[in-house]
């Protein structure tokens, strides 16, 4: 319980309406929770205006509102205006919750690729630190070992301050978070006061949301925009837009690369099935993790510890023993040598990048079968680039569906293939079936071959017009694998 003129401190609100000593027992932005004791933020969606939901939520007994534009109500019911309901909804719900990410140390990961990775490797080695860890990604979010179904990347800003609050009972000293483009642009990290953030990289994604790539920056930068002087920014000074990200932050620039020089340098001396040898700042490290691109991973991961004031052999003998991340690069064998790969590389970069290090990997003895789909209502430019750079990295390629959601996924599947070359359709199938291009891929394999099965990764269902059908990659290609056998 709280009363309404405390927790609206948190927020500008420019007229007010009616009493100011309410009680709220609880925030609501959805319409059928507004009841009698809750605080009802109307928030414009891109598809709905809950302003147009007034009549209803008093009806229900909703005595309490904060709008963008005023409305007729009963004497009885309090309003409050404000410029933007989605900010006021996110500082309302910090302060509802007693402002939890000012007794942790929060720190947000954004970029294209990277930040589950990032962030999962983070709660894993302040785990091994001895610490009790929040975590919030886009696979899972934990406190300690406790495990809380993810939804979004980043939750809407009641679940997510609700989930800090929980982190700070439960005794939480970090949390690390996910911090996504329509995140920022939606508010829903309004109010959150941030020790400090990272940017892995940003390629071609989400303009489907966004609109065009400048916007698509823009979102991530605001990021940076909002931390404050007492906070670090941590950049890839590998990516042309790292420091784009920190033009205008107040937080203390700092940076991680592998190619240029930067605070937190990598070098990669091994590079293999078996894991990377690497330098951090001149000090040799093993780690189990494979590929350039969980190099700066763990560029990322080091750069973090150190601007939170870890000890430096501490931290890289923790990260010695950290295991990958499920759907990011997980691979198998079959007994007659087969390897398959499956990654959640969805966008051309991701999938570039987990090409290229297959590339580098193999012997040039074997071929490369990439099974590979693009998912439906998401950005339909990607798709032939998609196509494209699996004919160029591979030996065979397999197109399939990916999750179609309430697209045509055979429209999908046409669109993708535009990206095949005259030169390539010889080496490229279409099925549709994604059950049966992984059977098709494992079948056509030989020993030492390499399957890829990207798109998808850590996903244990395919959405088909609504539904999600259970569908996991990595146990769909070892049950093939294990049929192999008899």
């Amino acid at each position: 319980m709280k009363i309404l003129h405390e927790i609206a401190k948190a927020t500008k609100v420019t007229q007010w309406i009616g009493p100011a000593d309410v009680t709220v027992s609880a925030l609501v932005s959805d319409s059928r929770k507004a009841v009698a004791g809750t605080l009802f933020i109307a928030v414009k969606g891109t598809k709905v205006d809950a302003h147009d939901f007034i009549p209803q939520v008093l009806a229900q007994g909703c005595t309490a509102l904060v709008l963008e534009k005023l409305v007729e109500v009963p004497s009885n019911v309090t309003v409050l205006l404000v410029s933007d309901t989605s900010l006021a909804l996110g500082e309302l719900a910090h302060a509802f919750y007693d402002y939890p990410s000012q007794s942790l140390k929060l720190v947000g990961i954004t970029g294209t690729n990277g930040k589950t990775t990032t962030t999962t490797l983070l709660h894993d080695l302040y785990t091994g630190l001895g610490y009790k860890v929040g975590l919030i990604s886009t696979v899972v979010s934990l406190i300690g070992k406790e495990v809380i179904p993810s939804t979004h990347t980043t939750p809407d800003p009641i679940a997510l301050n609700a989930l800090l609050a929980d982190m700070v009972v439960q005794g939480c000293s970090y949390c690390f978070m996910e911090v996504s483009s329509h995140s920022v642009v939606q508010n829903r990290i309004a109010g959150l006061v941030f020790k400090g953030g990272a940017f892995t990289n940003i390629t071609h994604d989400h303009l489907d949301y966004h609109g065009t790539f400048k916007a698509y920056i823009a979102a991530k930068k605001a990021f940076f925009d909002g931390l404050s002087k007492e906070s670090f920014a941590l950049v890839n000074a590998d990516d042309k837009n790292g420091m784009v990200m920190v033009q205008n932050t107040k937080a203390k620039i700092s940076t991680f690369g592998l190619k240029t020089h930067s605070d937190f340098k990598v070098k990669v001396l091994e590079n293999s099935f078996n894991g990377l040898l690497l330098t951090v700042n001149g000090i040799e490290l093993w780690t189990r993790l494979i590929g350039d691109f969980n190099a700066y991973n763990i560029a990322t991961v080091y750069g973090i510890s150190q601007l939170l004031g870890s000890d430096s052999t501490e931290v890289l003998t923790v990260l010695s023993r950290l295991e990958s991340v499920d759907g990011r690069f997980q691979f198998t064998k079959s007994e007659s040598d087969i390897t398959a790969i499956v990654d959640y590389a969805h966008t051309p970069d991701a999938l570039e990048n987990v090409l290229k290090t297959i590339e580098n990997i193999r012997t040039r003895n074997e071929q490369v079968i990439t099974v590979v789909g693009c998912g439906g209502d998401r950005d339909a430019l990607k798709r032939p680039e998609m196509a494209r750079i699996a004919c160029e990295l591979s030996d065979k390629v397999i197109l399939t569906s990916d999750n179609p959601r309430t697209e045509d996924p055979a429209e999908i599947l046409k669109q993708m293939e535009a990206g095949v070359g005259a030169h390539q359709t010889m080496k490229v199938l279409s099925i549709l079936d994604r059950d049966q291009a992984i059977k098709t891929a494992v079948s056509l394999a030989q020993p030492k071959d390499i399957i890829l099965i990207a798109g998808k990764g850590h996903e244990k269902y395919q959405e088909i017009n609504g539904v999600k059908h259970p569908f996991d990659d990595f146990d769909v290609v070892k049950n093939y694998f294990t049929k192999l056998k008899k």
